[in-house]
């Protein structure tokens, strides 16, 4: 008997960690968006990465990302249709008041399918 009910608890965590250990990415139906912002400047054209799966920043080489997207002349940029989880946003623009490289991160989580808006923060 004993065998049975530390076998129901095992499947029970399996079951509630499952969700937990699925893959981040494209599939789902949650977006990100926002601003790529220096202070309180929008930075127009930047280009924006993403991480999927991630909470630190995984270095500034473009390999390190899944997939990126081009701000607008607003600095708006938008991810959509991704799973819920955990994903790291890089942002690297050109300020034009300051005439200077702004780059810079932040993660973000993703959850019950909605739209996140996260501006992302850069500096020279």
């Amino acid at each position: 008997m004993k065998k049975y009910i530390l076998l129901f608890f095992v499947l029970i965590g399996t079951v509630l960690l499952f969700p937990s250990c699925l893959d981040q990415g494209r599939g789902g139906k949650s977006t990100v968006k926002g601003v790529v912002r220096h202070h309180s400047l929008a930075i127009p054209n930047a280009i924006v990465y993403i991480k999927y799966g991630a909470t630190d920043f995984p270095g500034e080489s473009p390999s390190n990302y899944n997939d990126q997207v081009t701000a607008d002349v607003a600095g708006n940029y938008e991810f959509s249709k991704l799973k819920d989880g955990n994903y790291y946003l890089y942002g690297v623009g050109y300020d034009d008041l300051i005439q200077e490289v702004v780059k810079g991160g932040i993660s973000v989580r993703l959850v019950f399918d909605k739209t996140t808006k996260t501006d992302i923060p850069v500096t020279e």
